[in-house]
């Protein structure tokens, strides 16, 4: 992510995984290195994708999401009020390294003894170290696996409605290390200064976060927020498209192509400015953009002088493109666009997140990072271009 994001390599970087409450543990960490002093910014992305049995309960209740916290004593939105953390190693849902599905125990073992006694005496904790109370709360993130627990633990909680933040279980799902902190995002997105934002996260314990408000959150109001990008979602036709999509059955292609090869480490390493970080170059002398880097400007043919430029987060539009039918891909047809750059470049790459109806000449598009293919265990990431959200 620090590499597609084109951060510097001087930066400290760590991954929190295996557990429920990762989000809000690599939250914590940021906070206390800001208050500590040892860091100035910190970036803090929760994501999950967990992936339930066919047709079960876990994969109806489940989604893939992820959010994204900027750490820092500028401008800042909101304060760290207090913190609450349980520790108790709760067998209730997990995934060994063999395992492709979420397994869990016995429903109601699981809500009682793990749900609503952890997160009982999290929240309780939390209220008796920092001397508030229930009422004190404006809206409250509160973790659980499907929306039925949901309105349970909210009620044993002592929370009202108007105080629980929407989960959005029937747009989003449960998205697992990530759930808790889109709700918390969403929460912002509609906070008022002053106000208190409780985010609770369960996993082996709990974790219970307070946020006030400051003046500043009246004047950070995402464009699209959570529920513009849920409202720009594309629907799938069927549940076999799905299904190909997450491989959860195996299924046989029409195209006989040979198996793809294995990326070269060598090649991944040497080729990474300009496929991870997206870098074209600019000629120094007429100002030409090229992509991928070229020695020889192919408008002026000056060798060796050209100065490196990112093209990942400029918008873009569809010069052309082309539909393959026969490509064997799970997301057919496999649509091909030359992308023109703002400001310069022109890259060839694959369109997804695609309406085909919608698909045009002079369409607007962005880049977005993705994975290709795993091969022999090497997980090949690149950037495709994917219609501007708002005009889905």
């Amino acid at each position: 992510i620090a590499e597609a994001l084109d951060l510097r390599r001087d930066i400290f970087s760590a991954d929190v995984t295996d557990v429920l409450r990762a989000g809000t543990t690599g939250l914590k960490a940021g906070l206390d290195s800001v208050a500590a002093g040892s860091a100035k910014h910190v970036l803090v992305i929760a994501s999950d994708s967990r992936q339930g049995a066919p047709k079960g309960d876990t994969e109806r209740n489940s989604g893939d999401g992820a959010a994204a916290f900027l750490v820092t004593q500028e401008d800042v939105i909101a304060s760290l009020e207090g913190f609450y953390s349980i520790t108790d190693n709760m067998l209730d849902n997990w995934r060994s390294a063999q395992d492709q599905f979420v397994r869990s125990w016995e429903d109601r073992f699981t809500a009682e003894e793990g749900l609503e006694r952890i997160l009982g005496e999290a929240v309780c904790g939390f209220f008796q170290q920092q001397g508030t109370e229930a009422g004190d709360v404006a809206k409250v993130a509160l973790y659980a696996p499907d929306g039925r627990r949901h309105a349970q633990l909210a009620r044993g909680l002592g929370f009202s409605a108007e105080q629980v933040q929407d989960p959005l279980f029937g747009r989003l799902g449960n998205t697992g290390a990530a759930f808790p902190l889109m709700l918390l995002v969403t929460a912002l997105e509609h906070a008022e200064p002053g106000q208190l934002l409780l985010t609770i996260s369960y996993g082996d314990g709990s974790d219970v976060v307070g946020l006030r408000t400051t003046p500043a959150i009246s004047q950070a109001r995402a464009p699209m927020g959570v529920s513009g990008y849920l409202d720009s979602k594309l629907m799938l036709d069927d549940y076999e498209t799905y299904a190909g999509w997450r491989n959860v059955w195996l299924t046989d292609s029409s195209a006989r192509r040979p198996t793809p090869a294995s990326p070269s480490a060598t090649a991944l390493w040497r080729e990474g400015d300009r496929n991870v970080r997206l870098y074209g170059a600019s000629c120094d002398k007429c100002g030409y953009v090229q992509y991928p880097p070229q020695r020889v400007c192919v408008e002026c043919q000056t060798r060796d002088e050209s100065t490196p430029v990112r093209l990942s987060d400029k918008p873009g539009f569809v010069f052309t493109y082309s539909m393959d039918y026969i490509a064997g891909a799970v997301d057919t047809p496999l649509v091909i666009a030359a992308v023109d750059f703002e400001g310069g470049g022109r890259m060839l790459c694959m369109m997804t997140d695609r309406a085909l109806d919608e698909v045009s000449i002079d369409m607007p598009v962005e880049m977005s990072f993705r994975k290709l293919r795993v091969v022999n265990g090497i997980h090949n990431y690149y950037w495709k271009a994917i219609p501007k959200r708002s005009t889905l």
